[in-house]
């Protein structure tokens, strides 16, 4: 019996060593693997998987929207852009790079930036410049509210505060569940005007307004037309289409003096007859949104987008 049981602990003392010698090189291993792992992988708007060895220590934007989100998931930047209608009071003594629309390369590449982030639709062509130069880009596009969300997922990952871009996200989705719940849940029938200095187009729900609207789950007349080739979110503008879809609430946003686009409008309503066709118009449902979040994106204050929208329809609810 004895020989048996000094057989039994014999064995159980060699497996016991040869896991524990097991252990050893294993975490090694995995210790080594960690560190040759990229900081970040992310895959961008564009579809490109983008891999960053290590954390970025000088980013600049080419969009102020992108400002604020970054700095909430604790990242700073060496430049960014000029703009009139979002500007955090950490960025306003930022280096300039120059106008969204009008980016000075110049300028960007004097910033010494190691990432540059990269707003789709008016950028994109900066990536082949930058990327010659061996300065890493991400390209976003933040207008609908899942592409906000991700953009905040990718930030938070460039920065390593994965956690905290989760927790604005949640905190986002809980207010607009909140204001969601304090209007009727009636399905109205919307349109959205965007008004420039060249003329009309139809927003579809890829827009912030679109987006805006369908969270609120109301219908977007637009939703089955076209998009322009250069402009995924909108689409040609059509009085016949739009008589013929009868939207009950017509919201317009903007770009340029709002004042002035606005009496342009109402000179329309007045002096073409069709317009009085149209419900939203013979019944005073048209509302001018605000180009504080209607003209470039509101980033971590969707909610506050999605509230004046519901605030424009259903002003006793709140």
């Amino acid at each position: 019996m004895r020989w048996r049981r000094g057989l039994w602990l014999a064995v159980v003392l060699g497996v016991l060593i040869f896991a524990l010698a097991g252990c050893g090189p294993q975490s090694d291993s995995s210790a080594g693997k960690t560190k040759d792992q990229p900081f970040a992988v992310i895959i961008d708007d564009l579809g490109r998987e983008v891999a960053m060895p290590q954390k970025p220590q000088r980013i600049v934007v080419t969009s102020a929207s992108f400002l604020e989100p970054l700095h909430e998931v604790g990242g700073d930047v060496v430049g960014r852009p000029d703009s009139k209608t979002v500007m955090p009071d950490y960025a306003k003594d930022k280096p300039s790079i120059g106008r969204v629309y009008q980016i000075d390369m110049e300028k960007l590449l004097a910033c010494k930036p190691d990432l540059v982030i990269i707003n789709k639709g008016m950028n994109e062509k900066l990536v082949e410049a930058l990327e010659a130069n061996g300065i890493r880009t991400i390209v976003l596009s933040g207008r609908s509210y899942d592409q906000v969300k991700h953009e905040i997922k990718v930030l938070a990952a460039v920065t390593g505060e994965v956690q905290k871009g989760e927790s604005i996200i949640q905190d986002m989705d809980g207010k607009i569940t909140a204001i969601r719940s304090r209007i009727p849940q009636d399905k109205r029938r919307v349109a959205v005007i965007h008004s420039t200095s060249n003329g009309l187009t139809i927003q579809l729900n890829t827009s912030i307004a679109g987006s805006a609207a369908e969270l609120l789950g109301w219908e977007n007349t637009a939703a089955g037309l076209v998009p322009f080739k250069k402009d995924a979110d909108a689409a040609q503008y059509s009085m016949e289409t739009l008589v013929q879809e009868n939207p009950e609430v017509i919201f317009v946003t903007s770009m340029g003096n709002l004042q002035e686009i606005r009496g342009s409008m109402e000179q329309l309503f007045a002096e073409n007859p069709a317009w009085q066709s149209v419900p939203a118009v013979r019944e005073h449902r048209v509302y001018y949104l605000s180009q504080k979040y209607f003209l470039l994106s509101p980033g971590i204050h969707y909610p506050e987008a999605v509230e004046e929208m519901a605030k424009d329809v259903y002003p006793e609810a709140f």
